[in-house]
């Protein structure tokens, strides 16, 4: 039987969540950037767009996050992929990761309550941790 491909489909999840978090993003920083009278050649320079309002500033921060920690989820669902681990336990918990990550986005773009985001990004890295763990276990 052909490997079980289910386990990837949570990347394209986070991907596709990731993609409209660009989009939202701009939805809010490009009005902030018109309505603040930024020239866009002023972006260059980091902490420059530090004077517009939070709801744009939240966005933009959010869409770096899931640049950083997704990027080992990315690599552990492949190689999870890879090695023939995909089972049901393994892509439940690949799930609850994007599941995580999306509510981890949603509490920054809207009410952005760090303690309510510390949360939630504790409880991803747990259950990243989790699929490491049970991959490692896998190796004996």
């Amino acid at each position: 039987m052909a490997a079980n491909t289910e386990i990837l489909t949570p990347i394209l999840a986070l991907v596709s969540w990731t993609l409209l978090m660009w989009v939202w993003m701009y939805i809010n920083r490009i009005p902030a950037m018109n309505k603040a009278g930024l020239d866009p050649q002023e972006a260059q320079h980091p902490g420059s767009l530090n004077i517009l309002p939070k709801a744009a500033r939240s966005a933009a921060d959010n869409y770096n996050h899931l640049h950083e920690q997704p990027t080992i989820f990315y690599a552990l669902v492949a190689y999870t992929f890879l090695v023939g681990n995909g089972d049901e336990l393994n892509i439940m918990l690949a799930w609850a990761y994007v599941c995580l990550r999306v509510l981890h986005s949603l509490i920054q773009v809207s009410v952005n309550v760090v303690a309510f985001r510390f949360v939630i990004f504790s409880l991803s890295s747990l259950t990243l941790m989790a699929l490491a763990v049970r991959n490692i276990l896998a190796l004996s």
